[in-house]
Order: C-alpha cells, then structure tokens, then sequence
C-alpha cells in the first residue's frame, strides 16, 4: 500500500506491455460497492487523479486507475520501436478487467474515462463487448474534430493536431513539446485521424466509427466549464455518435464545483461531480 497516495500499486501483463493500476482500499460500510475504474487523459499519470478517487470512496464507490500504455507506472517508454495505438488502448482495458474479474464479479461496474481515456473506454466496449462493464462515465471527453470548436478557434485545431502528427511522423515519436507527454506515433496518428475527419479510424481492420454507434451501455457524458481541450460542443459531436446507447448528457459548471474549472483542474474540485457519478451507478441495473 502506498502510503501516500493509500493504493496498492499492482500490474498487468498485456502483449508485451505492463499496466500500471492502482487499487483504492474499498469504501468504508458499503459492503460489495459498485466499482470506478478510471482511465486518464493523455499524458497524465494515474496519481493525479487522487482527489478524485477520494472524492468517490467518500461517494461510496471502490475505485481502480489505471495508467494509459507508456505513461506513469506503465511500460513501453514511448520511443521510435514503439507502434502501438488506440487498438492496443483499447486492448489494455480489457485485459485490465480481466485481471480484476475475481473483485468484480457480482459488482456494478463502471468505467470512467477522461479526455482520451474516455475514447479509449468507449472504443473497448466497441471492439471487445460489454458483458464486464455495466456503464460508462465520460468526463471532459469529446471528439478532437476542428470543424466542432467554437468560432474562429477551429481554424487552429486543424493545423495544430496536424502539425503534432507530422512531427511525430517525422521523428517516429511525439516527444510531448507542450502537449500530451510523450507519446507513440501511433497514438498520435489515431488521434489526428479523428481530429482530421471527426470519425475514429478502422482498427484491427474493424471500422471503429460503425462498431461506436452500435454501444448500448449506459452512458454519463459531462462536460467542464472552461476546459480548453474538449469544449462542450466536442463532447455533443462524441454524444452523437452514441445512437444506440442511452446517454445521461450534463454539464459540470464552475457554481457547482465551487471552483476554477477547465480540463485538468475539475480533479481537485471533483466533489459534486463523484455524487454525480454516484448517482448514476446506483441507477444502472443490477447484477
């Protein structure tokens, strides 16, 4: 147990690859509590999103991060031999439950992501099923397309993801300048993609957008006030697409939280934002 951050840091195996997870100790008095496992932005390690899982155990909810492949805890170091992307994302959380079955069996289970843990959660539950998972959470996350920011903004978004593609095309690795930590190119080309098109590539040879639109898992989709990176009309193009799945569509505001808000900061004001994650767990149906 960590005593810091007061998690057990354990790992899973996965092609190759170490995930990092961190598992919170479970909530006080809620005896076989419903389950968060939370996936972070790109480039953000698991621990930053300490406040946040305390503010869900208070919420009555267990709570599990997981590190994306290639940050934090998790392995490969992102570098040129490195050729991985949203379809091995998406692998990971996959095996990440499978690792957990023997705690979750029995549990609601929801899993929470934010910014591209979100696309990765959601493109899981595409391609791999959904029979482990009995809801989805997305929290600042929205499709990247330029043509679905406000104003005149948009007519940077294209250059800028595209320019972050190219130079990771061209040095075979995003080194992080400014934006995302570092990262495979095959990450980055996924995500450009669909910053590019507003449509998510084919993966494994699966047409991603089609398998997208076919999730009936319940979903909460909130967006933050002021978040610079995935606006609310970015999380409304994502919500679009979910035209099979019953979707929960809110907004978390800067009144509520009590505090700044934007893309990263909502974690350390999350109090609000865990009951309403709360709530809607309890709601789904049970095991």
């Amino acid at each position: 147990m960590n005593a810091t951050a007061e998690y057990a840091q354990e790992f899973v195996e996965v092609d190759g690859a170490r995930i990092g997870i961190q598992v919170y100790p479970e909530p006080e008095g809620v005896p076989a509590a419903p389950v968060v496992v939370i996936w972070p932005a790109m480039g953000v390690r698991a621990r930053y999103y300490r406040p946040f899982a305390a503010a869900l155990r208070a919420a009555g909810l267990a709570v599990v991060v997981a590190d994306l492949r290639g940050t934090g805890e998790s392995t490969p170091r992102p570098s040129r031999a490195c050729r991985y992307g949203y379809a091995e994302l998406a692998t990971d959380v996959g095996a990440v439950l499978a690792a957990l079955k023997p705690r979750l069996d029995g549990r609601r289970t929801v899993l929470l992501g934010h910014s591209l843990g979100g696309q990765v959660a959601l493109l899981h539950l595409a391609l791999h099923g959904t029979d482990a998972v009995d809801g989805l959470a997305l929290v600042a996350v929205g499709i990247p397309y330029w043509r679905s920011y406000p104003g005149t903004r948009r007519f940077g978004v294209l250059p800028y993801t595209q320019g972050i593609a190219a130079t990771a095309r061209l040095l075979g690795v995003w080194p992080g300048w400014g934006f995302g930590g570092r990262q495979a190119r095959g990450v980055i080309r996924d995500w450009a993609h669909t910053a590019r098109t507003g449509r998510f590539p084919r993966l494994d040879g699966v047409d991603a957008e089609t398998a997208v639109r076919a999730v009936r898992t319940p979903v909460l989709a909130v967006s933050v006030d002021d978040d610079q990176y995935t606006p609310h009309g970015t999380m409304d193009a994502l919500c679009a697409k979910l035209v099979a799945a019953p979707v929960t569509r809110e907004r978390y505001r800067v009144a509520e939280a009590g505090a700044p808000l934007d893309h990263f900061t909502w974690v350390r004001a999350a109090t609000p934002l865990a009951a309403r994650v709360a709530a809607f767990t309890a709601g789904l149906p049970a095991r």
